[in-house]
């Protein structure tokens, strides 16, 4: 079942994400992802890189928090594909965008993207997109409300 504001369309509200290297630490030390190339600046200057890279899941992530966040919790993400087109390194910001481009049922497909901002802007994931579920709300009173 979806509501009023999820038609073919509709606009996704923008996600947009710092990557202080700090952040590319905490990410390498949750997922044991301990490659250099992900936190040692010198490690990434000696390829030719302008710093460490954000690891490509971290914008995977992104896109479905970027639809969970907007819908909420009756959204279930039934599948996510994304193509990376630009690496994004420390000390850059993301911008995610979306749109809806089908609607059937309680089925959403949304389309999307990640562009970098910002000095050197580009486009990081060109290709993204997922279908969703909705579930009806939950009945009964909204939290805080007295029943």
């Amino acid at each position: 079942m979806t509501g009023p504001q999820v038609l073919p369309g509709a606009v996704v509200p923008p996600l947009r994400r710092d990557f202080p290297l700090t952040r590319l630490v905490a990410y390498a030390g949750a997922t044991w992802d301990w490659h250099r190339l992900h936190y040692d600046p010198v490690h990434a200057a000696a390829h030719g890189l302008p710093g460490p890279v954000v690891d490509g899941q971290v914008l995977g992530a992104l896109l479905a928090e970027q639809l969970q966040g907007w819908l909420g919790p009756q959204c279930t993400l039934r599948t996510l594909r994304f193509r990376f087109a630009r690496p994004v390194f420390a000390g850059e910001s993301v911008l995610c965008t979306g749109r809806v481009t089908a609607v059937d049922g309680d089925l959403v497909t949304v389309e999307q993207r990640v562009e970098v901002t910002g000095d050197r802007p580009r486009t990081a994931v060109s290709s993204a997109g997922a279908t969703l579920t909705l579930a009806p709300p939950p009945a009964g009173p909204r939290p805080g409300e007295a029943p």
